[in-house]
């Protein structure tokens, strides 16, 4: 009898492998053979570690840094990423058209131009740095903000994926500001086009489209959408601006959506929270929803009379 119920289980294994290979064979795209030729999304997430690690010099990972160590380190770390960066552009350009011989030749080319932008996005991040320092009275100290802001890290992995987005690079800036989205929960697409002095707070649940532009000193709270307004198009809209764009000075609070890309946020404008804006403000404007008609009640049954607007009296 067991041998009996050992032979069943495995004619039921084998009907199931057989299933599933021939699944395989009729639904396309699911399925990779020979990995080695495609983008390692773990590799992918250690470039990202040893980019955050040039980036803040000394911040992350085992090594005590030293002023006579310097040039050591950033070379081991830039020597590991261009071979790293190589391999990976050359496998992300398979998906363009290029031709086969000149992959390697351009994926080296790509890597040694995104490196050399370093030091330029390190001056940018310097200035999101200051935001958030300026604009976040719980911020004790830019080291606070580097060690354990989740929204410096999007943005960084954000300026980063739009570099190599610049570049012409398919797949991997969406794998890296996936990955940023995955730990913070901020989901910004690096085609989206972001100033400086760029400050998110608290962050979670904020989503940047593709073709939004963003100016500089803007300040964008939790929940904040920039989107487009419909996508049923599909691929039709594909290089179509099709997501707002948020002038200088701006100040978007928690829980606005903002769709459309013929929608302008103007300078210096305040967008007050849980509105819902498909079309474009003007310069130095405060937005807000009128105050909810709330009713308030003792728990014994019987209502609380006072003056709401009294209530509800601060400025956006």
């Amino acid at each position: 009898m067991p041998n009996r119920a050992k032979d069943e289980t495995k004619g039921e294994m084998k009907r199931l492998v057989n299933s599933l290979v021939q699944s395989y064979r009729d639904v396309d795209g699911l399925i990779r053979i020979d990995g080695k030729k495609h983008i390692s999304p773990a590799v992918v997430a250690d470039i990202l570690g040893n980019l955050q690690s040039v980036i803040f010099a000394g911040f992350f990972g085992n090594i005590r840094l030293q002023n006579e160590s310097i040039e050591y380190y950033v070379g081991n770390l830039i020597e590991n990423l261009l071979y790293n960066l190589k391999k990976q552009i050359g496998r992300s350009l398979q998906y363009s058209a290029e031709n086969e011989e000149s992959i390697p030749v351009r994926a080296e080319r790509i890597a040694f131009d995104f490196l050399s932008r370093l030091p330029k996005l390190r001056e940018i991040l310097a200035t999101d740095i200051e935001s958030f320092f300026d604009g976040d009275p719980a911020a004790f100290s830019k080291d606070d903000i580097i060690l354990s802001y989740p929204g410096i890290y999007a943005i960084m992995v954000s300026r980063l994926a739009h570099e190599l987005y610049l570049l012409g690079v398919p797949l991997i800036p969406r794998m890296m500001t996936e990955h940023a989205h995955s730990l913070t929960g901020i989901d910004i697409h690096p085609g989206a086009t972001i100033g400086r002095h760029f400050f998110i707070d608290h962050g979670t649940g904020i989503v940047i489209g593709e073709t939004t532009v963003i100016g500089n000193h803007v300040k964008i709270y939790q929940g904040v959408t920039l989107g487009a307004l419909s996508t049923r198009g599909g691929q039709t809209l594909k290089n179509q601006k099709r997501h707002p764009t948020i002038e200088d000075n701006v100040t978007i609070y928690s829980g606005c959506s903002i769709f459309g890309g013929a929608t302008v946020i103007g300078e210096g404008a305040v967008i007050g929270s849980n509105a819902f804006i498909m079309k474009s403000v003007p310069k130095n404007t405060k937005v807000s929803i009128r105050n909810p008609e709330l009713q308030f009640m003792h728990t014994h049954g019987e209502s609380v009379e006072f003056d709401q607007n009294e209530f509800w009296d601060y400025q956006i």
